[in-house]
């Protein structure tokens, strides 16, 4: 099961979550967007998942904590315990045994970050 993890801002529009996405290897294949759950309800997150026909996998603040990525927000890190939303909440929504096929990448405007992992979902 292959999951993108989105991490934004909360003024974030569609454009700039499709282009973090894109960068980090695109859409194909995707079975759900992930992301922490105190912005699940975003409208741009939100449009993104119908477009691309996915469901949104809400993770609780507390399972990203802790988990160990390969980048490093040091607001991240001090908000939230982990590197990176977008790498964890993809590693977490994606199962036991995941790994990430993408590291975090950014969009251009600097308001959308996503990394892809791969894992059994479960």
């Amino acid at each position: 099961m292959k999951v993108a993890g989105l991490g934004f801002r909360r003024d974030v529009n569609v454009a700039s979550l499709r282009e973090a996405l894109v960068a980090a290897g695109g859409p194909d294949g995707i079975a759900a967007v992930a992301t922490v759950s105190e912005k699940a309800e975003a409208a741009a997150l939100k449009l993104l998942a119908r477009e691309l026909n996915v469901p949104i996998k809400a993770v609780p603040a507390k399972a990203l904590a802790g988990i160990i990525t390969p980048t490093q927000s040091e607001f991240i890190k001090a908000k939230l315990g982990a590197g990176s939303v977008a790498e964890a909440a993809a590693l977490v929504a994606a199962g036991r045994h995941a790994r990430l096929i993408s590291t975090r990448m950014v969009s251009h405007d600097r308001t959308a970050t996503a990394a892809i992992a791969e894992g059994d979902g479960e």
